[in-house]
């Protein structure tokens, strides 16, 4: 392989890597409410207003913290300092990277999700991450939240994928939507892994499986609780799923870095199938349209395995009228070792056909042989 290959692992934040959501590790408790009343509040805003939920407890977050603390990105990050992760996550990154550099391949790892982008990066594992795609606040001059700058929710979380993907990672980038080449993909979807916990995560999860990634579902080890996980692989929206458990020689690492080792084996294969579409491009380059459909149609009627199927092959040769040297011999030689060629050698089309070639061509010994079948009586 010309270089290392990428694999990029996805995340969901709240009870992917965290085992709750990250408002309800203090900042809901801050603004004095209990975090179920919260959320029914929340949700009931957005459903009377056909309201997003998100922007809903974005809203709800800013308006209930009037007269109890200013709402800056600076208090986001402290509250973001206060959420738990679950067990291994502090290492895992630097193992998982070690991990991939010992077999050939780089790592990066992504967020994305419907959480706070600010609450993330308050995290002690916010350096560890590429790119974090979550909901954010716009803020004024005072670094106080005033819009809604970003908004991240289950449907739109593809479209972070598909960056990832290009390696156009800016959100304002209009270069996503620019045609790529196969072989011009940053990450190809074979190279990404998501993992979620959640319907929130499906169609993230569908996208990659869909490509030939790789999606795992992860479930709290604590609760025990595997029914969203059996449901997932049973609607085939997972391919795996394991504990949200990162320590080391844990379930979940010991398939990161089985998904790692094969990654390096299928990029050696991949590699290959671009190098012959590359040798393919170079040796054909200068063929017209009209060439290509020639070699096409010898190669059909070499491979033929049926009498009618010859037959329509031959119909289409028959309008050609122009052969070169090499595809004449190809066309003789495919009528003396092709048994279905052969056998009907003698029908008014086929024959009418190869008499017009040996009529253009000089003498051989394959068009001896031929002129010796198609002038028998049999």
């Amino acid at each position: 392989m010309k270089k290392e290959p990428i694999l990029a692992i996805c995340y969901d934040f709240d009870k992917t890597l965290s085992p709750d959501d990250m408002q309800a590790q203090g900042y809901i408790q801050s603004i004095k409410y209990e975090v179920p009343e919260f959320w029914k509040e929340s949700n009931t805003l957005a459903a009377e207003n056909d309201m997003d939920q998100n922007l809903a407890y974005m809203y709800m977050m800013a308006t209930k913290s009037r007269g109890k603390f200013v709402f800056t990105k600076d208090k986001l990050c402290e509250h973001g300092r206060k959420v738990k992760l679950f067990p291994g996550v502090s290492t895992w990154f630097d193992r998982v990277n070690e991990y991939g550099k010992s077999k050939g391949v780089t790592i990066e790892h992504y967020i994305i999700s419907s959480g706070l982008k600010e609450m993330i990066e308050g995290t002690e594992v916010a350096d560890k991450f590429k790119k974090i795609y979550a909901s954010s606040f716009y803020y004024d001059s005072d670094n106080v939240a005033v819009w809604p700058a970003q908004v991240v929710n289950y449907t739109n979380k593809t479209q972070f994928l598909f960056r990832i993907e290009k390696g156009v990672l800016d959100i304002n980038d209009q270069a996503v939507n620019s045609y790529f080449e196969a072989d011009q993909f940053r990450v190809p979807f074979r190279n990404m892994v998501y993992i979620g916990d959640s319907d929130t995560d499906i169609p993230c999860m569908k996208l990659v499986n869909k490509n030939g990634g790789h999606s795992i579902g992860v479930y709290n080890s604590e609760t025990k609780d595997q029914s969203k996980v059996f449901r997932m692989m049973d609607e085939k929206r997972i391919k795996y799923f394991a504990p949200a458990d990162y320590t080391e020689n844990s379930k979940l690492e010991c398939l990161i870095k089985q998904i790692i080792d094969r990654t390096i084996s299928n990029e050696i294969l991949e590699s290959y199938h671009f190098e012959c579409m590359a040798e393919k491009a170079e040796a054909t380059k200068d063929q017209s349209k009209l060439e290509l459909k020639k070699e096409e149609l010898i190669d059909k009627l070499e491979d033929s395995t049926s009498f009618a199927n010859t037959h329509k092959i031959i119909a289409q040769l028959s309008k050609i009228d122009s052969w070169s040297t090499d595809q004449k011999k190809k066309l003789f030689r495919i009528a003396l070792s092709n048994n279905q060629v052969t056998y009907i050698l003698k029908d008014k089309d086929v024959q009418e056909f190869y008499e017009f070639l040996c009529d253009e061509t000089e003498s051989g010994e394959e068009i001896e042989k031929l002129k010796e079948i198609l002038n028998s009586e049999e």
